[in-house]
């Protein structure tokens, strides 16, 4: 009985330190720097979920476009369409406003590039306006 007794009581005490011991290397720091904070946020995906692939595709179609190569810039937006169009039922109900935010800049970049005369100026602007609306999204 004796023996039982003094297990029970080492078991506690270890037990008790253990404790102690996870506490304290639980808590959290107080001198966190704000700046990575920020880096977190700014690296961490959109409410609409990873938006890389439809991201990349107008990084694509923007650097046509700085080319001067329109017709190409309006093939491979196409694929940005179609891509995006598939994905909505995904994407849409994680965040309706910000869909609307990027379907709407997408479907300037549509417009732009499948303009009559289609400009240079014009179509730079619109994915300018694209690529910046990605930013933003993601950056929230």
């Amino acid at each position: 009985m004796r023996y039982v007794r003094n297990a029970i009581r080492h078991a506690a005490i270890v037990t008790s330190i253990f404790l102690l011991g996870v506490a304290a290397g639980c808590s959290k720091p107080a001198d966190k720097p704000a700046a990575a904070a920020s880096t977190v946020n700014q690296n961490a995906p959109s409410k609409l979920g990873d938006l890389k692939e439809f991201q990349g595709i107008s990084k694509e179609v923007s650097a046509l476009v700085d080319k001067n190569d329109l017709p190409a810039a309006k093939t491979r937006i196409k694929d940005l369409e179609s891509t995006w169009d598939s994905a909505e039922a995904g994407i849409k109900p994680r965040a309706a406003s910000d869909w609307h935010r990027l379907d709407k800049a997408i479907d300037n970049a549509l417009s732009a590039l499948r303009a009559s005369n289609p400009t240079q100026a014009a179509c730079k602007a619109a994915m300018d306006e694209l690529l910046k609306t990605f930013s933003a999204l993601q950056g929230q």
